[in-house]
């Protein structure tokens, strides 16, 4: 099978864009004719080519909500799998995700399972993803479980864009900061102090330490940039390591202000995947697993791994979850309710729906903090330019 890429116009006279993945040119041809488009423009691409097309690509969070949601809504239409695959191609921004549709479409084709074709690409679908698809399949229920599943992932993307967009606004600021603090410090500081040097006056504490610091970063700049490369590659390097990696989440849970709101974020992230893989009728200990992996953070990927153990001894989840300080007891108490009562998919999405408004609450207070501290911080910066520069200026001029 070959990949060609192709520009045509359709029945509006608007120019369509996409890849056909067939045996030959003239196949190519043929069904874009079925499809009533006029060609203008038709390449095969070498799988060099094609590679590095996608490679730097990555397939975005919205871009798979997109695909699942139309994949649910043709599958419970009852179309034929290859056939919703095929279409969902047309409608499909990312080359990426276009070229893997087109793969796993041949893959079914061909008699291989769904889910199976779509464990070939673990970076785009998870093996969270797999899992629930698979579990759809063995059920007879494809259609439901898909839908269930865009639903989840929808609520997953769209509390992952609030906290993402929340934190545009401070991120730009300080940035913003940091380099007209630097410019600063390099290009314009140094000519002011000049002046101040020149005059001959005892200069104050505050302006010594100005120009002190602004010498330094003129003349080791470049070594400062490189360092900062260095330390950040140095950082990645280490974060992924096992050892490394753990450091580092268990810090984000305790930082001052942010750790609760990660801890919220795991939480969730937790509940919400343990419903829907239950939901889709896996076993407990098998999407304890299959969590294990999704919660993305090792101090809680821990505990869930001593959490399939006690599990296979016939212990309950709520057992090690009590005895834990990264879960709240609120969780672990309704966690034992519902195994009790066998309705453990309801608690598991009344936590989900509660914390999910303790995250929203958490980032619109955050938002409300952020305003008056960054104000406060512009403010405190300015006040020592003036306190180490222009007060100094006015007293040198007051002087002549």
């Amino acid at each position: 099978m070959s990949t060609f890429k192709y520009k045509a116009l359709d029945k509006n006279k608007k120019i369509v864009a996409g890849l056909l993945e067939v045996a030959s040119k003239e196949f190519a041809e043929e069904t874009l004719k079925e499809k009533d488009l006029l060609i203008i423009e038709l390449k095969e691409l070498s799988s060099r080519r094609l590679s590095g097309m996608t490679i730097l690509e990555r397939v975005s969070g919205k871009d798979l909500v997109i695909f699942s949601r139309q994949f649910a809504i043709m599958i419970s239409a009852n179309m034929v799998i290859v056939q919703s695959l095929k279409i969902i191609v047309d409608q499909t921004a990312s080359l990426k995700l276009k070229n893997i549709i087109l793969k796993v479409a041949t893959e079914v084709d061909g008699g291989t399972k769904l889910s199976d074709a779509l464990a070939n690409w673990p970076d785009v679908f998870s093996n969270f993803y797999v899992s629930v698809v698979r579990s759809g399949e063995t059920s007879g229920k494809l259609d439901e479980i898909l839908n269930y599943l865009a639903d989840e992932m929808e609520k997953d993307y769209d509390m992952m864009n609030k906290i993402k967009g929340a934190m545009i606004y401070p991120v730009f600021v300080l940035c913003g900061l940091i380099v007209v603090g630097m410019v600063m410090m390099i290009y314009v500081v140094p000519k002011l102090t000049n002046i101040l040097s020149e005059g001959g006056a005892e200069l104050p504490i505050t302006t010594k330490i100005l120009i002190g610091t602004s010498n330094f970063l003129a003349s080791y700049w470049i070594i400062i940039l490189l360092a900062s490369v260095v330390i950040f590659f140095g950082l990645r390097f280490y974060t992924s390591k096992p050892t490394g990696k753990k450091q580092i989440d268990y810090l984000k849970l305790k930082l001052p202000i942010f750790g609760k709101l990660f801890q919220l974020i795991y939480l969730v992230r937790f509940t919400r995947s343990m419903n829907t893989l239950i939901v889709s009728g896996i076993t407990i200990s098998d999407s304890l697993k299959v969590v294990a992996g999704v919660v993305n953070n090792k101090i809680y990927q821990e505990l869930i791994e001593q959490t399939i153990l006690a599990v296979n001894e016939g212990n309950s989840i709520s057992s090690v979850f009590s005895k834990s300080n990264e879960i709240p007891k609120m969780v672990s108490q309704m966690i034992n309710i519902g195994e009790r009562t066998g309705k453990l998919d309801v608690i598991l999405d009344r936590i989900t729906v509660f914390y999910g408004r303790a995250i929203a609450n958490t980032i619109a207070n955050l938002m409300t903090l952020m305003e008056p501290v960054i104000m406060v911080v512009m403010g405190i910066a300015v006040g020592i330019m003036v306190a180490a520069i222009i007060l100094p200026m006015y007293n040198l001029a007051g002087q002549v």
